[in-house]
């Protein structure tokens, strides 16, 4: 149970460290902050320098704990709303940066009166601040998730903002081969630009990712983004049907509030033929965590050739006996400099042939998360097992490859 303000120990305590340190009745009142819990600070060491009959009223300037630091809060304030002016946000939070002297000196008072019911000098001004800031911008403070943080250096009148990243979700079609997913960057110079690459630092001149990324960046007035899709597709495959689930982060955007019907438009006018986006609409973190852990079963469609003509009903055979089944595949040849070498069981759900003709085949393969689908085909010299060009007895290669879609 707390004592109260006139309790015996605590008029001796406030008593005593009076006579040793001359302290402003807003520090005073605040090493006592939690027995009188929801009067301002002031008024707590007032009625505190009363209950001890001591009168003299120490100037904030003058104070031995705080140097007059408590008088600017209305200055932090104001410096704090003007780097904010050019910030959408909804919620914020303030922090603060003290001068390590004060912090000491505070430390030394709590253990040399053994002090259990203060409030730190930190907490006092990340709060009056911020009521004020509240007050003027009509905004609210929110201590777990703050669009933004207000980091106050009080010794040097310096404020850093630390803005949370601003997420959109949505779904992309690749309509044209040949564009990653992601930004590669040069092999050789590793993205600071060199003959090779033409300067550019990239294997590529655009990317799934740059092309949604480039006018939501301008949008929002970002300082950079992060592109985070529910898997990948190659290089050379389309992505088709419902589009593949994405969430593009900005970082540190000055704009929040905007626009995605008219982004969504802008995106798509700009990428005819090469890209399509659709079903945007703002995200959080979390939803990364979702679409990068979950297991989408997919849907292609694969058109073969064979060194020799498809016999159709020994296709159809290989079909079925793949239907269903797990295959076994071993990381594949093309991608095992940046995959660890491991086996992976993947379920085949379905296999349907589309059309044959001598050596040509089209195949629609509906699989687990994961699948190789060109080894399943190839066989890729027998890291992948069962598959198409085994089942049949002769090499089998892709063609071209669509994703055609992602079931949820």
């Amino acid at each position: 149970m707390k004592p109260k303000l006139n309790n015996k120990n605590i008029i001796k305590t406030a008593k005593d460290i009076c006579e040793k340190y001359k302290i402003c009745d807003n520090c005073f009142g605040r090493l006592f902050k939690e027995i009188e819990y929801g009067k301002p600070n002031e008024q707590i060491g007032k009625e505190l320098r009363k209950k001890i009959n001591i009168s003299n009223k120490i100037h904030p300037k003058d104070c031995w704990l705080c140097f007059g630091l408590l008088e600017e809060i209305n200055k932090f304030a104001v410096i704090s709303l003007k780097s904010l002016k050019n910030y959408d946000f909804d919620t914020f939070l303030v922090g603060t940066i003290i001068d390590e002297e004060i912090l000491f000196k505070e430390k030394t008072l709590i253990e040399n009166f053994k002090l259990k019911f203060f409030e730190s000098i930190k907490n006092e001004l990340n709060r009056e601040i911020g009521i004020i800031l509240e007050n003027k911008l009509s905004k609210k403070v929110d201590f777990n998730n703050p669009n933004i943080m207000i980091i106050i250096d009080t010794q040097f009148n310096t404020i850093y903002l630390q803005i949370k990243s601003l997420y959109i979700y949505g779904r992309y079609k690749k309509l044209k081969r040949g564009i990653p997913q992601t930004k590669w960057f040069c092999r050789i110079c590793r993205g600071i630009g060199c003959k090779s690459c033409n300067y550019s630092g990239k294997m590529y001149t655009n990317s799934i990712e740059e092309l949604i990324a480039k006018p939501t960046l301008k949008m929002t007035k970002g300082e950079d983004e992060s592109f985070h899709g529910a898997g990948r597709e190659d290089i050379d495959v389309k992505m088709l049907g419902n589009g593949r689930p994405f969430v593009l982060e900005i970082k540190n955007p000055k704009k929040r509030e905007i626009d995605l019907n008219e982004l969504n438009e802008m995106i798509n006018k700009k990428n005819i033929k090469k890209i399509k986006v659709m079903n945007l609409r703002f995200s959080d973190k979390n939803e990364i965590k979702i679409i990068k852990s979950k297991n989408f079963k997919k849907i292609y469609r694969v058109e073969i050739s064979g060194d020799k003509n498809f016999d159709i009903e020994k296709l159809k055979k290989a079909a079925l006996s793949l239907q269903g089944k797990i295959i076994s595949q071993y990381t594949p040849t093309r991608v095992a400099r940046r995959r660890a070498n491991i086996y992976r069981d993947r379920k085949i759900y379905k296999i349907s042939i589309e059309s044959i003709e001598k050596k040509e085949a089209t195949l629609k393969i509906e699989s687990q998360s994961g699948t190789y689908i060109k080894e399943l085909i190839t066989g890729d010299d027998g890291k992948t097992k069962p598959s198409i060009s085994g089942l049949n007895g002769f090499p089998c290669y892709v063609k071209k490859l669509d994703v055609m879609r992602i079931k949820e």
